[in-house]
């Protein structure tokens, strides 16, 4: 991957040559960029609109923007959010591309939407994995998913197996390994692993090919066709608008600022009058939850405003901690009857987050409400909040630019966002300063250990913050046997006030100092200005990885089905063929009171270091916690109301490839090592602070 270089580009520049400057810059930028918008368009109108937007829009924020090692990554968001805007439309023929670019496109064409896109900002347009899943919104955990799915089909398009045949268990880790980013413990493991294991190097080494030649692609770059009139295009476009441009910007307006003046002035009363702050936020305030940090004197009020085609955005206030950064809002459609959220990194940004912002922990995701009293009363107003990053320093300021609002949508069938469908959105000029000052949290020290399923579990921290509560802890994993991979919790009861945990578990950090332990964090709602005497901590399940080694042989000359019984439960041998492929049918559809939720299980040829190569396809339920099933292929799949769902494998159809033509497949061993499995907990897990 290139590393990123400094551009040579300034504010004293900009203000010397203007928008110019900026042309220039893209004029030395075109190949990489245009090769990424060539992963969303095939028609040079199109590309020319990209281009000609983007500009604009860099140049516009662009006195804002200081840190110019970053330069390229922010332009870049802008780029992708402006390619996710004309989408739509493709109305043009494709221009003329070489054949290696044309079959690269192709390829990539055959992609989810989403895995098209971590793959091209990673692979064609060079951005770090961290930075990649920043701009699409997702985790690290599910970048890393859409590159492994990504690299899986290109494979197939460059000769290779399209399935993996490694090790399942073992397969997340491929793309760290090989990007050197695997922690060390799980580096370690899976090298002793593939020393080993055949399918797990196969799979290794075709990775690696298509990795590195997907890493090459942007050194490809400046081989790529641009036609030669495309930037003259976009310049003279270019001259009248920026002249509008400039006449628009001077008309926008702030509203609020005496507003928030008498309400620093009425605050500063209560300096006197005692309780003015509660009654007057009681009477001025509906959201009772930033009502609460207002009373508390955590954050101020803000009400600032802009207004664009018919849409008027208010920022309420913006509540700071070394969590994150809440932002409290309200958009109101001055001219139809619609509601519209924000969506960071869709369309929100912050200019100056490389700046102000701390990337140590990733912002938190509220889904819309459209159910709370807030917004049942009005048709076309929407009270929410977003999360941003939590802020460096003490104090900034936050340069909020946003240019789409998403369409929220409620009927007797859908609530809310629906990602896949009818997706709509409002596009428009909305920009914030916003004053934000971070309040400090209280750190805790815990000292309790438990155990869960045999396993030691000690309980190290709680941090209360403003905008929520923390509780770290850590898992000994020393039994190779049995080992907890995650915890869930139900509640934190602290001074006989209960706060719900999140509903997404328990959060990796990093290696204790001990290294035979791993350290987790979890979340609660916020506790602020609680102080602990007493804390109780209610478990909710536990999910773990047990070691159960067992060998059967695989005969095709035998009758089959056949079973066999593991860990309490029948399972069904249900066919084993010879060919090429060998099939395998391993059943057990009874999930009532069964022990495990799936099995890690390898099928080995007649010699075990035969060359061939495994894929597999899975039916399995989904039960919740009372025992009761789902279809998860249902249209409107209910998950978000499952109490405690498990989801059960209850067919594996395993298929074995020859890698020598002609040969067959001669299936031989089922060796199983062990299963993962879910436990409900009703343990209490009890502490007194001194």
């Amino acid at each position: 991957m290139i590393p990123a270089k400094i551009d040579p580009i300034s504010i004293t520049t900009i203000r010397e040559k203007g928008i110019e400057s900026i042309v220039d810059w893209f004029d030395q930028h075109k190949e990489s960029f245009y090769a990424l918008g060539w992963s969303y368009f095939r028609s040079q109108r199109q590309m020319e609109e990209l281009f000609y937007q983007t500009i604009l829009k860099v140049y516009k924020e662009f006195p804002r923007f200081k840190n110019v090692t970053s330069f390229e990554t922010w332009v870049t968001s802008i780029f992708i959010n402006t390619c996710h805007e004309l989408h739509e439309d493709r109305s043009l023929q494709a221009l003329e591309e070489s054949e290696q670019h044309k079959d690269l496109f192709k390829a990539l064409d055959q992609l989810e939407e989403h895995v098209k896109e971590a793959m091209a900002l990673t692979y064609i347009k060079g951005l770090s994995q961290e930075d990649a899943a920043q701009l699409l919104k997702v985790s690290m955990e599910e970048m890393k998913v859409l590159l492994f799915s990504g690299i899986q089909t290109l494979r197939k398009e460059m000769g290779y197996d399209p399935t993996f045949n490694g090790c399942r268990e073992y397969r997340g880790y491929y793309i760290n390994y090989l990007e050197g980013t695997l922690e060390r413990s799980k580096k370690v493991a899976l090298e002793i692993h593939i020393y080993h294991c055949q399918h797990c190097q196969e799979d290794l080494a075709s990775l690696q090919e298509v990795m590195l030649t997907m890493s090459s692609f942007p050194e490809k770059m400046a081989n790529f066709h641009v036609p030669s009139d495309f930037m003259k295009n976009v310049k003279a476009r270019l001259a009248e608008k920026e002249r509008q441009r400039q006449l628009k910007f001077k008309k926008r307006k702030r509203t609020g600022i005496v507003f928030a003046g008498v309400i620093a002035l009425l605050i500063g009363i209560e300096v006197i009058a005692g309780s003015f702050s509660n009654l007057y936020y009681t009477w001025t305030e509906e959201d009772q939850e930033l009502r609460a940090f207002l009373q508390q004197d955590i954050g101020e009020r803000l009400d600032l405003e802009a207004e664009s085609d018919g849409v008027k955005i208010k920022i309420k206030s913006a509540i700071a901690d070394h969590v994150q950064t809440l932002i409290f809002y309200e958009i109101e459609d001055t001219a139809a009857d619609n509601q519209y959220v924000m969506n960071y990194n869709d369309g929100v940004f912050v200019e100056n987050e490389h700046e102000i912002m701390s990337r140590e922990m990733f912002p938190r995701y509220y889904p819309p409400d459209l159910e709370s009293n807030l917004n049942k009363g009005k048709k076309n107003v929407y009270q929410g909040k977003m999360s941003l990053m939590p802020l460096t320093s003490d104090k900034g300021t936050i340069k909020l630019q946003i240019t789409r609002l998403q369409k929220l949508i409620s009927n007797s069938n859908q609530k809310g966002i629906n990602p896949y469908e009818n997706i709509d959105f409002k596009t428009g000029e909305w920009n914030f300063e916003i004053p934000v000052t971070k309040q400090p949290a209280i750190e805790y020290a815990l000292d309790e250990e438990t155990e869960i399923e045999g396993i030691p579990v000690r309980f190290n921290k709680l941090i209360l913050a403003p905008t929520a509560t923390i509780l770290q802890f850590g898992i000994n994993h020393e039994q190779p046997e049995k080992r907890i991979d995650i915890i869930n919790f139900d509640n934190l009861e602290v001074n006989n006030e209960k706060v719900k945990a999140d509903r997404y578990g328990s959060f990796f950090m990093n290696p204790e100092l001990d290294m035979n332990w791993i350290a987790f964090q979890a979340y609660f709602d916020p506790l602020y200005g609680k102080k602990p005497k007493k804390v109780n901590i209610q478990l909710k399940s536990a999910q773990l990885t047990v070691e159960d080694r067992k060998t059967v042989e695989l005969d095709a000359s035998k009758e089959y089905p056949q079973t066999l019984e593991y860990a309490g439960s029948t399972i069904t041998i249900e066919k084993v063929e010879i060919g090429q492929p060998a099939n395998i049918v391993i059943s057990d559809r009874e999930v009532e009171n069964r022990a495990f939720e799936s099995l890690n299980f390898n099928i080995l040829g007649e010699e075990e270091n035969e060359n061939s190569s495994m894929e597999m396809e899975q039916e399995g339920v989904l039960v919740d916690k009372n025992g009761i099933k789902y279809d998860i292929n249902e249209r409107h799949f209910p998950f978000e109301e499952i109490e405690q769902p498990r989801y059960f494998f209850t067919v594996q159809n395993i298929r074995m490839h020859s890698n020598n033509p002609g040969e067959d497949v001669i299936p031989k061993w089922l060796e199983i090592y062990g299963y993962n499995t879910t436990k409900y907990l009703e343990d209490v897990v009890r502490i007194s602070v001194k």
